[in-house]
């Protein structure tokens, strides 16, 4: 579904998302490398579980939450770089 324009050659990075190693290229934000590379869901809705994954790609909407080195962002604004950990959001549990 989601194809690269520019198919020139950049310079590669690599990061992991929850354990599996993603290769982008130079000026990906982390979802435009995710969604490269298949990936669809980011995260889970913290009440009934359904997947999420990027939606408008403009930092509105906070479908792509993703968390980095430890820290939630919002993997459309934030620069892919190479030997970064990324994550899911863990479940919330508990919510009335």
């Amino acid at each position: 579904m989601f194809e690269r324009m520019d198919k020139g050659q950049r310079d590669r990075l690599r990061f992991t998302f929850n354990g599996a190693e993603v290769t982008g290229q130079s000026g990906d934000t982390i979802a435009a490398a995710l969604l490269a590379k298949g990936h669809r869901v980011f995260r889970q809705t913290p009440t009934t579980g359904a997947p999420r994954g990027p939606y408008c790609m403009m930092g509105s909407c906070l479908e792509c939450l993703v968390v980095v080195d430890g820290e939630t962002v919002q993997a459309c604004q934030t620069a892919a770089q190479d030997g970064l950990t990324v994550t899911s959001p863990p479940p919330v549990k508990d919510i009335p």
